[in-house]
């Protein structure tokens, strides 16, 4: 769908250079001389790579529809993982590196993901915004530090290290972020 580049807005898929961008900032400059322009900061959907446009006002761009589905991840190994459709029970085997290394450590068996695909081809794979794990291992509390600004180091489930407060134990479950691994709360159960 072509639309003018005034309506382009962050989040939004653009076909430039035959190649799929993702629109990551956006800026509308009017100088004193000349015309207006708008300064995109654009993400590649594929390579990962990072780019910064100009597009004059007048410049009409590609926007980029794309398809979602919901999948459920069956198994992988550190070449390829494999997700099947929720509705038509179709398997698709996708190259391991869809997903970053982060990511790929909290991915679990029949965990539902959403597929992005453009003309019938997935280009991505998105994890849910947050996982419950279980803590396999913490450090003691140290007497005397602070509860309000003190975390400590702790060793989840899936091997990763992340920092937690320090009343969190071995064997609790809590909540992480997929985006950064971070610690978001203690699950409730």
């Amino acid at each position: 769908m072509k639309i003018n580049a005034n309506d382009v807005r962050v989040g939004n898929v653009i076909n430039h250079n035959n190649r799929l961008w993702v629109v990551t900032k956006r800026m509308h400059t009017q100088p004193g001389k000349g015309g207006a322009y708008i300064q995109a900061e654009m993400k590649a959907l594929i390579e990962g790579t990072k780019t910064n446009e100009r597009f004059r006002s007048s410049e009409t761009l590609e926007r980029v529809h794309l398809d979602e589905d919901t999948y459920q991840y069956l198994f992988g190994d550190d070449s390829s993982l494999t997700f099947m459709h929720q509705d038509t029970f179709e398997q698709i085997t996708l190259p391991a590196d869809v997903l970053d290394d982060l990511q790929r450590q909290f991915l679990q068996d029949g965990m539902l993901v959403n597929m992005q695909s453009y003309e019938g081809k997935p280009i991505s794979v998105t994890l849910p915004d947050s996982v419950i794990m279980e803590i396999v291992e913490a450090e003691p509390v140290v007497k005397g530090q602070t509860a309000s600004s003190s975390y400590k180091p702790a060793i989840l489930s899936n091997g990763v290290r992340i920092m937690v407060p320090p009343h969190i134990g071995s064997g609790v479950r809590v909540v992480i972020n997929t985006v950064d691994g971070s610690y978001v709360e203690k699950a409730k159960e």
